[in-house]
């Protein structure tokens, strides 16, 4: 029988955001301040495309997703909200926000060495876009993953395919 094993990933859970992303656009529809604007939100693949009528609006636009979004239990880490305002038709303004999906190489160099660092006897071993942690005891597991949330990452984790 093979080491006790789990996989550090950094993903979107999909539903949820269609959900997230659902629930927001219900809330632009019904809010009073919203009432004639052209704001909405599209989910596309690798983005979400926010449109509004001017910047104002479109902030607001990004508070009610955010909300919606943290409700749900979306890591806002892994949406990209730093991309700049473009003119669209109609006189209005639209901001493409990336969704950010798998680990990059140098996330999965700053895991391993925080994984290195703790001393524990567990082994981590990156794998394209995730990072497997290996050991012999479940505890030292759990002290990885507590490590890791607790740690001041600029990406969002999740651990997937936990075997004992």
């Amino acid at each position: 029988m093979s080491d006790p094993s789990f996989d550090v990933v950094s993903e979107v859970d999909k539903p949820e955001l269609q959900n997230a992303v659902t629930q927001a656009i219900a809330e632009i529809k019904n809010r009073f301040d919203f009432k004639g604007s052209k704001s909405e939100i599209k989910l596309e693949e690798e983005n979400l495309t926010l449109i509004s009528d001017n910047e104002a609006k479109l902030e607001s636009v990004i508070d009610v997703l955010i909300n919606k979004m943290a409700k749900r239990g979306l890591g806002l880490k892994s949406f990209d909200f730093k991309s700049k305002l473009e003119p669209a038709t109609g006189n209005t303004v639209r901001m493409k926000v990336k969704i950010r999906n798998g680990l990059e190489k140098e996330q999965t160099k700053e895991i391993t060495k925080i994984v290195k660092d703790s001393k524990l006897k567990v082994i981590p071993t990156i794998m394209g876009n995730c990072v497997r942690i290996q050991g012999k005891k479940k505890d030292d597991l759990q002290e990885i993953m507590k490590l890791l949330k607790s740690a001041d990452l600029s990406f969002d984790v999740q651990f997937q395919n936990f075997k004992g």
